[in-house]
């Protein structure tokens, strides 16, 4: 029976990477994949879904109000693989989780939290309705394992301001 299946670490835990390698796997298999992203993310270009190590791929988009479920009825993939899923709707992660109910596995990958520490809709979400959670592990600066998402501006930890992309160079 397909899942739904939400991967979720801190920034520069590999998310993106892992997103790319499993669409590839399943590729070399013979199945048809949906790789997807919200179009909020537009910090690589429109549809470019790219990792910090370099890997990178054309990915479809998804509007935030695209209703996936009746998306997926027109288009019928094997396996729907979706960066950035903190982003999408908790209505959209609903619609993920009837289409893997119904028909294919659906991977989520993405933030738990903000850099203030408050949950994402689409995470929150995720939490509540996925039949799988698996953390994505990563080490800190500081040695330890990464907990959380920290803005870092001078040097020191910033803990006010607008959510949105803020991309380690």
């Amino acid at each position: 029976m397909p899942k739904l299946y939400f991967k979720y670490g801190a920034m520069g835990s590999s998310k993106t990477a892992q997103a790319l390698m499993v669409k590839f796997n399943y590729e070399e298999k013979g199945y048809r994949v949906a790789l997807m992203k919200p179009s909020v993310d537009n910090r690589d270009g429109l549809a470019i879904i790219k990792s910090r190590i370099g890997l990178q791929d054309v990915g479809l988009l998804i509007d935030k109000n695209r209703n996936l479920y009746e998306w997926y009825l027109q288009n019928r993939y094997d396996v729907l693989i979706i960066d950035e899923a903190q982003f999408l709707s908790g209505a959209q992660i609903d619609q993920l989780k009837d289409i893997a109910i119904e028909f294919v596995p659906v991977l989520c990958f993405g933030l738990k939290t903000d850099f203030q520490t408050h949950m994402f809709e689409g995470s929150k979400r995720l939490f509540e309705i996925s039949d799988s959670l698996t953390e994505i592990k990563s080490v800190c600066i500081c040695g330890r394992k990464a907990e959380v998402n920290a803005r870092i501006q001078n040097g020191k930890i910033v803990r006010e301001g607008a959510a949105g992309f803020h991309r380690r160079k």
